[in-house]
This record gives C-alpha cells, sequence and structure tokens, in this order.
C-alpha cells in the first residue's frame, strides 16, 4: 500500500476508486463500504484509494476532547491494507483544510488522483460547513466525469454501527459489543514502562502500558484479554484503574497486563491487548490477602472465558 500525507504525493498509474472519512477503528461499517470499493476498482483495473485525515476534524472543529481515537494511525494503515487497499493519504488537518470549498476539493480529487468512482456513506459530505452533499457530489461528476456510489449503513439489533457508538460501548466497559462492532476485538498498544512494582511484590507482576492520553480506552474494570508481543501471543488478566486498595491510589487510571504464563522483560517494548470480555468493577479491598483472593479467581476466570472466546 502506498501510504503519502497529501493528494499531490500520490503516484497513480490507474484511475482512482476513493473514498474519504475519518474511519476511525475501521468498524465493519468502514469494512463494507471499503470492501465494495476494493471489489469494484481491482474488478475495474483501477486503484482504490482512502484520504483520511489526522487529527479527526472534530478535534479541530469541536475542540473534542481526550479518550477519543479508536485506532492509532499505524493501526488504521495496517487494517486498511489488510482490505486491500492501494493508497492511503493521511492529510493534515486544520481550519485551512476544513475551509476549503467543496468544489476545490473534487478538482484536487480529480487532477491529482484521477477520480473516477467515489465510494460514500449516505450521510457523507464534504468541504466548508459540509456543502458538499451526495447531490450536489453527482453534479460535480457530471462535470468531471466520475460517478458516486453510495454504500447504506451497517445495522447491528437495528443500529447503525459506528465510532461514536463504539466508543460509548468502551466508556460502558462492554467490550464484547465493541468488538461486535468492530469485527475484531478492540485493541489497546503501546510501550511497557516501569510501574509502582507492586504487583511483582506481590508475586503477580504486572506490564504497566503507556497510552496516549488522545486513545479511548474501556472503563475501568478487570478484563480478560489476549496479549501480543513480538512473536509471542498469550493469555492476560488486565485492570484500568486506579488501584483503590492501596493508601493513595493513582491519580489517573492505569492500564496493568498481567500476562499468563509468560516471564519476561518487557520495559521498552511494545505490548498489544486485545480486549475480550470484562470480569468485574475495580474494587477497594479491605486489605492485600483479600485483594490476592480475588485476583487468583480472576486469572482462573480469564483462562476459562479465553478457552472459549
Amino acid at each position: 500500500m502506498q501510504p503519502v500525507t497529501a493528494l499531490e504525493d500520490l503516484r497513480l498509474d490507474r484511475p482512482a476508486y476513493l473514498t474519504m472519512g475519518a474511519f476511525d477503528g475501521v468498524h465493519r461499517g468502514h469494512q463494507a463500504l471499503i470492501g465494495a470499493l476494493v471489489a469494484e476498482a481491482h474488478a475495474a483495473g483501477g486503484a482504490a484509494v482512502v484520504v483520511t485525515f489526522r487529527p479527526h476534524p472534530s478535534v479541530v472543529l469541536r475542540g473534542r476532547r481526550p479518550l477519543f481515537y479508536l485506532s492509532t494511525p499505524d493501526e488504521k494503515a495496517a487494517y486498511l491494507s489488510a482490505l486491500g487497499v492501494d493508497a492511503l493519504v493521511t492529510h493534515p488537518f486544520n481550519t485551512e483544510v476544513a475551509a476549503i470549498r467543496a468544489a476545490d476539493f473534487v478538482t484536487r480529487l480529480v487532477r491529482y488522483a484521477g477520480l473516477r468512482v467515489l465510494w460514500c456513506g449516505e450521510d457523507f459530505a464534504l468541504g466548508h460547513n459540509r456543502e458538499g452533499t451526495v447531490d450536489f457530489l453527482r453534479a460535480e461528476g457530471t462535470r468531471h466525469d466520475f460517478t458516486v456510489r453510495v454504500q447504506p449503513p451497517v445495522l447491528i439489533d437495528g443500529e447503525i454501527i459506528s465510532s461514536t457508538r463504539i466508543r460509548q460501548t468502551l466508556r460502558d466497559g462492554a467490550v464484547e459489543q465493541a468488538a461486535r462492532y468492530l469485527g475484531r476485538p478492540f485493541r489497546l498498544s503501546g510501550e511497557v514502562v516501569v510501574g509502582a512494582k507492586r504487583g511483582r511484590q506481590l508475586g503477580i507482576p504486572t506490564a504497566n502500558l503507556a497510552v496516549g492520553d488522545e486513545r479511548a480506552t474501556p472503563a475501568v474494570g478487570v478484563y480478560a484479554c489476549r496479549a501480543h508481543h513480538a512473536d509471542w501471543h498469550g493469555q492476560a488478566v488486565v485492570n484500568i484503574g486506579f488501584r483503590p486498595t492501596f493508601e493513595g491510589g493513582d491519580a489517573r487510571p492505569t492500564i496493568e497486563a498481567h500476562l499468563l504464563d509468560y516471564d519476561g522483560d518487557l520495559y521498552g517494548q511494545t505490548l498489544a491487548l486485545d480486549f475480550i470480555a470484562r470480569l468485574r468493577p475495580e474494587i477497594k479491598f479491605p486489605g492485600i490477602d483479600a485483594l490476592l483472593t480475588q485476583i487468583r479467581q480472576d486469572i482462573v476466570q480469564a483462562r476459562l472465558t479465553l478457552s472459549v472466546a
């Protein structure tokens, strides 16, 4: 897949079958749209192109608060590449880009991408004040000789899948539902950093994950996860929370993963966690012994849950 940061940098030798959007998380709705685009593009000998933006437009236009992104840029690129996308434009988004008129943006797509077919969702709009509606784009297609195709939304239980809905399921701790919407478990990855080492002192060492403030995370609680590091893939019990049993606790939530059947030093290395099920909320225990008893129960429950998931 050809990754670029501007339309002007695209180097295509085939007409572009293109879609635009944030595509945060690349959920099942995105997958349906991009899958249809890729199938048509490759059948016609064209290039499947995705144009996305960083930061997310709502961060710039509406000051969206942290705990937001469902995927990192690298994760998004990997998901799109796996769908068969030939070129990915990750365009910087700022107030200047937001001010581009829809007709001007269409002209750029035609000039630099050789736009042949534009795929979008029913509520898609581009350009300043979202003036580039589907009807507008169809009229522009007549002028510039490209076709607009509209992909219907994907529904689960009668609800449209959206990145906003997935963020809410994570805030609720409903990682199983998030996985239904995503088509895969929700993943958090980050560098393993030095923590308070309380787990090691208790005989249950944990890997403390550093995750950027801009990432969406599941609700405070204990989870059964699948863990991935380099060539190792295994199971983990993950606590997201403030560790209230210890005096003072933590000022902000931490992400601690106890890796089952793993004994190694991961400091400074990348660990990825796939959230499979929520085991329980975080609890303040009367003492260390009660905490250890519960952790051992969590480990047993996690093994059972992951064995059938």
